[in-house]
């Protein structure tokens, strides 16, 4: 079985040197909880329940998945409901919600911090509970002050978990073309009918209730997008004290077939007549229903790096134990039938890629995190502007850049364990299946890549891009104005950051008059972009290091790796900034050139 040990020491790195978390807790009320000595202890401990509680249940889920009931019920594989019961009792699904509806409070970069080790140690469990998060969001931000008070404690408890139901067959991305229908009763609920498919989570065995947020059209509606309404259906209709009552009639009429996270139950689900309330305005479903996705989309970005780092691990334990041929510099253990494999330049090569992006993409996702804090607790009105934007322009780099480096981690340590790799009792072709689906759900990451260059890039006048320009442009003066090693950190960022300056600059002059140029640049300019948010953050570290080593403090090997792979991803991952670039020079024409039948069989 694979081993898994969270990365604690990183995550308080991150947390206190680098998002300088007590300087927050001192001027930010809402902060005040998060003492490094609390945050210690949470993250200790979620480190341990996952390890623990969770990892020995990863590879049963896959092997078992799980089973839909003659009654339409759903059996989650062996374990998962003793741990699920675990969960709820120390807390963790509490911990970034508000105390006033039974959370614990904390800044949402440390809950998050704790959700990467759950998502890492065992993916399809911690997706029971990761979307609820998001659809207390909606709810506490448009429901009825009834609607709160009946759903979002039992949520915030864990008792009852939440689901996202946009999807029906005819139509995924394009939400415009849903058929699921609303019938105003007269008792001021709707009838809701119609079908809903890839629902992660839609029915289990876990908890007493589950509340699906539902996108449907009341009668009348205006076509497309405009026309959709957001509701909410429990499973069970609740009672007047707070408890489930009668069956809704709502159902799972199947289970998906998948190519990963067995262990979580993705379901077709039929409503027919279920009883629904309206979330938010009528016809403003869409907009309601994107405050979930967005918290979706950072949860989904932070399960890319999840499965990279407990991949990465693993690849980085058996190359130190596995022996295969000799150094190219001569035998480095003489006495040994064959040197361990991380005497090989490209086996220290992929382990480099695989600890640059995990370690990068951590501090990415909590510096995102600490983006949603200040948007709501931000002690100024430029504070919270500032996190709005940066948080808007961050959100679909995280989902898919992140994403799509954490399969490539998991591809790279697959890679490095060679045939035992593709081995399914050695469980990193798991991590692989496990890591791919990420890059599609919650708007496949070519979505992602369309929503950064057509929707946040021009943005309130390209006010978000502009702000981490400037952001750069700061620290890297204040890098150089350091020295010593820092310099060619800082300058290796400046010329990345040029790149993605041009590459605006040539999207704004050709992506306007032609659209499709826009579409042939997106994804190119989402990798851009992650390469450049990844270059501020080795930049952030490497300069927080060296702050900690100057000062005697810190554990000396550990500062010192930080500056080592901060120099690894200036010198071999930043220098592809300028590939993208050109590539995004290159424009549609080819792309585009080819006539449609020209992709079939013989064309």
């Amino acid at each position: 079985m694979p081993s898994y040990t969270a990365p604690v020491k990183d995550s308080r790195f991150i947390l206190e040197q680098v998002l300088g978390m007590e300087a927050l807790a001192a001027r930010i009320p809402a902060f005040a909880g998060a003492t490094p000595d609390v945050v210690g202890a949470v993250l200790e401990e979620a480190g341990r329940f996952a390890a623990e509680r969770l990892l020995p249940l990863n590879r049963t889920g896959d092997v078992q998945g799980c089973t839909r009931q003659s009654d339409g019920s759903v059996t989650t594989p062996d374990g998962f409901r003793e741990a699920y019961a675990a969960m709820i009792a120390g807390g963790w699904t509490t911990l970034g919600s508000p105390e006033a509806f039974g959370g614990q409070g904390l800044p949402a970069m440390v809950s998050a911090a704790a959700n990467e080790y759950l998502n890492s140690a065992n993916h399809s469990f911690a997706m029971y509970s990761g979307l609820t998060e998001g659809a207390v969001e909606a709810i506490l931000a448009v429901g009825t002050a009834a609607q709160k008070a009946l759903y979002v404690p039992p949520m915030v408890a864990g008792r009852w978990t939440g689901t996202m139901n946009l999807t029906e067959p005819q139509c995924g991305t394009d939400l415009g073309l849903i058929r699921t229908r609303a019938e105003p009763q007269a008792d001021g609920s709707h009838s809701i009918t119609g079908t809903k498919i890839f629902i992660s989570a839609g029915e289990h065995d876990l908890t007493e209730n589950i509340v699906h947020l539902v996108l449907a059209r009341t009668p009348g509606a205006p076509v497309g997008s405009k026309g959709i309404s957001l509701f909410i259906v429990p499973k069970f209709l609740v009672q007047a004290d707070g408890t489930p009552g009668a069956r809704n009639a709502v159902s799972c009429g199947a289970l998906e077939r998948k190519m990963g996270i067995h262990g979580n139950a993705t379901c077709v689900m039929n409503y027919d007549g279920a009883t629904g309330w309206l979330l938010g305005e009528e016809h403003k479903g869409l907009a309601a229903m994107f405050i979930m996705m967005n918290a979706a989309r950072l949860w989904v970005g932070l399960q890319g790096l999840s499965q990279a780092e407990i991949a990465y691990q693993n690849a980085a334990l058996y190359a130190t134990e596995r022996r295969q041929g000799r150094a190219l510099t001569g035998a480095a253990e003489p006495d040994q039938p064959a040197d361990p494999l991380i005497v090989h330049p490209d086996v220290r090569r992929m382990l480099m890629e695989g600890k640059a992006l995990t370690e990068g993409l951590r501090a990415l996702c909590l510096w995102g995190a600490l983006q949603a804090d200040l948007a709501h607790h931000g002690d100024s009105d430029k504070e919270r502007q500032d996190a709005a934007d940066l948080l808007s322009l961050l959100t679909p780099v995280i989902k898919g850049y992140g994403t799509d480096q954490g399969f490539h981690v998991t591809v790279i340590a697959q890679q490095i364990w060679g045939g035992h790799g593709y081995i399914a009792e050695n469980g990193l072709e798991q991590y692989v299946r496990d890591a791919r689906i990420a890059m599609i759900y919650e708007g496949a990451n070519g979505v992602q890549a369309m929503d950064l260059v057509g929707r946040k890039l021009p943005q309130n006048g390209g006010r978000a891009v502009q702000l981490l320009f400037a952001t750069i442009a700061a620290e890297v003066a204040e890098a150089r104005g350091r020295g010593g090693t820092l310099v060619p950190l800082a300058d290796a960022l400046e010329k990345a950051t040029g790149q993605m300056q041009a590459a605006t600059l040539w999207l704004m002059q050709n992506g306007l008059t032609r659209p499709d140029n826009a579409g042939a640049a997106a994804t190119a300019y989402m990798q851009l972009t992650g390469i450049v948010a990844l270059g501020l953050m080795w930049l952030r570290m490497a300069s927080a290091a060296a702050t900690l080593a100057e000062a005697g403090g810190g554990d000396a090997a550990f500062l010192s790796a930080k500056g080592v792979t901060a120099r690894f991803f200036a010198e071999r991952m930043m220098p592809r900034a300028g590939a993208l670039r050109r590539e995004i020079e290159g424009g549609a024409d080819a792309l585009m050139a080819l006539p449609a039948e020209a992709f079939l069989p013989g064309g």
